[in-house]
């Protein structure tokens, strides 16, 4: 019997309450660990005896590899895998896929969340009142302002998408230059130093590689303008973190908007400053886009087992 194990946040777990059962429909053994209380040795043990391992945030590293002889397919529950060492998973002839696009809505939604209330401080506003105080804040119009993406893949167009509904001009930066999507969308490629010293709004929707690691530094938050807000939708790492802490406390830039840090939860220095929102990396935490990805793990689970070759492989 094919064992499947599904390591994810319980809080996404239950927004998809049908794969247990359509899975186990397929004649196979279904495993669910929740990520707020697994530990690494917990994974490693119970992932000696799988086959199939749909892996949400948790590292699918050599270790891991390793420690299932058994391992012939990963699946990642989203879709970003730097959490994944592809090329040792390929080296052992082990499949891996992962569900682009399906979170792209909802990440996009949550940037443009991100990118007004940082032009209005809302969180802000909405802390000032409850806590009794009365006072107007300052803030800026989207209307005629530039927003800068770093990457132009789905989340990047999407953004462009709800972008043009406030006549914002958008710059795009990134290796994979879609010309058609920029034409519809009114999109221009510039380079990165370029994007950084025009742009009123950043905002990182890149994948993490090791060509975007710490991508934005130090240097190039200097290039920023001192009223420009950064939004951060992609991974944490992709920002040197230390040099964006410099930045805000300096007040070099406006502001920042952060849906990923560095380490999670994030450091207290880093969270705790007034010209930071801070979400937990909830981006693709939407009831549709979990049952899209749910559908998509279904769907491939059911390829793997009936010998077809699933969608969407990684190598």
């Amino acid at each position: 019997m094919v064992k499947v194990l599904l390591t994810l946040n319980g809080l996404f777990y239950r927004a998809a309450p049908c794969l247990r059962e359509r899975v186990e429909r397929l004649g196979a053994e279904f495993a669910f660990l929740d990520s707020n209380r697994l530990t690494r040795q917990d994974l490693l043990t119970h992932i000696k005896d799988v086959h199939i391992y749909i892996a949400g945030v948790e590292k699918a590293d050599r270790e891991l590899i390793d420690a299932a002889p058994g391992l012939r397919y990963i699946m990642k529950f989203g879709a970003g895998i730097d959490n994944i060492d592809v090329e040792y998973a390929n080296e052992k002839g082990i499949l891996v896929t992962n569900a682009p696009g399906q979170n792209a809505s909802a990440v996009a939604d949550l940037a443009f969340g991100l990118l007004l209330s940082g032009a209005r401080s809302i969180p802000q506003s909405n802390a000032a009142v409850k806590a009794g105080l009365w006072q107007a804040a300052m803030g800026y119009e989207l209307d005629g302002k530039t927003l800068g993406l770093i990457g132009f893949g789905e989340i990047g167009k999407k953004v462009a998408r709800r972008a043009a509904g406030f006549n914002m001009n958008v710059l795009a930066y990134g290796t994979y230059k879609d010309y058609n999507a920029a034409k519809r969308l009114n999109v221009r490629f510039a380079e990165l130093d370029d994007l950084l010293e025009k742009s009123d709004f950043v905002c990182i929707s890149t994948s993490l590689r090791p060509a975007t690691y710490h991508l934005i530094n130090q240097e190039k938050l200097a290039k920023m303008k001192k009223t420009a807000y950064l939004i951060n939708i992609a991974r944490g790492e992709v920002v040197d973190e230390s040099a964006l802490i410099q930045a805000l406390e300096q007040k070099q830039i406006r502001g920042a908007a952060l849906d990923v840090f560095e380490t999670e939860p994030p450091a207290a220095r880093i969270a705790g400053l007034s010209n930071v929102i801070c979400t937990a990396h909830i981006g693709g935490a939407t009831y549709e886009s979990i049952r899209r990805i749910e559908e998509m793990t279904y769907q491939n689970i059911k390829r793997f087992i009936e010998k077809q070759q699933p969608a969407f492989r990684v190598q």
